[in-house]
């Protein structure tokens, strides 16, 4: 009985991992406080690299603003960014942000807000966070059911033994993404009020020291976005999760959308300091890029940039600015002919 108990236990690690960050359809705000004593009466586990504390600021910051941007994860998940204000920063030994390679900067967030689909969240998951043969996890779905995810899968290190569990996403209270769950099923039968019987938790039983931006609290998982995704890395603090109809969504700082001069733009743009594509370097940053399909998000993949910017045009300012009008990655002709490669 003993040894069932504990799988099952395993098991309940499912639902931790696969909600993650993340449509503008009408949006049911979570309540960000988290509902577990454990965060007034036990301390959190410390976060990597915590979304909370500020970042030493220095002279390499480019201040970087995204509207309705389609932002790839991988070629296949996109999270739509709604809008965000923040500054680039080099990571590492790197002086500046180097467009060709993305882990060379990140964008700290100082206000935000960024959706995901559940069926890209999922693919996400499947092919960057689990895509490992050493993961634990493999074949993960995800719907909404009003307020709470849920999440179907196969957990590889029991047999691919088929789970199904539904989750509620709250922010922490250092601004990370709390996720715990409500119910937890194996093989179709219940076994989360087991484990509550029997006084088992995730903590003893799971360890997520392997797992970048993951750690266990009790039964609960806290995710750092900022570690998790994909570079280049997003850090910022999270103050509210919202799920809708079709989309998750992260609220970064006060989620006070700013004014824009045209609502329908789509657009990213970089101000100050430098930065470097291809063999461009702009010593002071004067770079916009924008859709030629002004009626459509900008569908931007850092990894294709190159093709995109091929396959569109620029235009100099007066004062030496750059306007970089670029083809939806989606639209590439290469794109075309794997998607329909993909339905043979």
């Amino acid at each position: 009985m003993i040894k069932k108990i504990n799988a099952a236990g395993l098991l309940l690690l499912a639902l931790n991992l696969m909600a993650c960050f993340k449509s503008s359809q009408p949006q049911k705000e979570v309540d960000s406080n988290p509902p577990s004593p454990a965060e007034t009466t036990m301390p959190v586990p410390a976060a990597e690299t915590p979304a909370s504390v500020p970042q030493p600021e220095n002279s390499h910051g480019v201040r970087t603003e995204m509207r309705n941007v389609m932002f790839h994860l991988t070629d296949e998940a996109a999270a739509h960014v709604e809008f965000l204000s923040g500054e680039m920063h080099p990571t590492g030994k790197n002086e500046v942000p180097v467009f060709d390679d993305k882990t060379s900067f990140q964008v700290r967030v100082a206000d935000g807000r960024i959706s995901i689909t559940p069926r890209a969240m999922a693919s996400m998951l499947n092919t960057y966070v689990f895509a490992g043969g050493d993961s634990p996890f493999k074949d993960i779905s995800i719907t909404i059911d009003k307020d709470r995810l849920l999440i179907k899968g196969k957990l590889r290190t029991k047999g691919d033994i088929p789970f199904e569990t539904a989750a509620i996403l709250t922010a922490s209270s250092d601004g990370r993404i709390r996720v715990s769950t409500e119910k937890l099923k194996a093989l179709h039968v219940p076994v989360k009020g087991m484990m509550d019987k029997f006084g088992i938790e995730l903590a003893s039983l799971v360890n997520t020291s392997k797992i970048p931006g993951m750690v266990t609290d009790k039964n609960d998982v806290l995710m750092d976005l900022g570690v998790l995704l994909p570079p280049p890395h997003i850090k910022g603090r999270v103050s509210a999760v919202l799920i809708g109809d079709d989309s998750i969504v992260t609220i970064f700082g006060d989620g006070a959308k700013p004014a824009f001069a045209n609502e329908a733009a789509s657009y990213m743009t970089f101000q100050g300091n430098r930065v470097r594509l291809g063999k461009l370097t702009m010593e002071n940053a004067d770079l916009t890029v924008l859709n030629l399909d002004s009626g459509d998000p900008l569908d931007w993949s850092q990894d294709h940039y190159r093709d995109q910017l091929v396959a569109g045009y620029s235009r100099i300012t007066p004062n030496l600015g750059l306007r970089a009008y670029v083809k939806n990655f989606s639209k590439l002709p290469h794109r075309a002919t794997s998607r329909a490669e993909a339905k043979n």
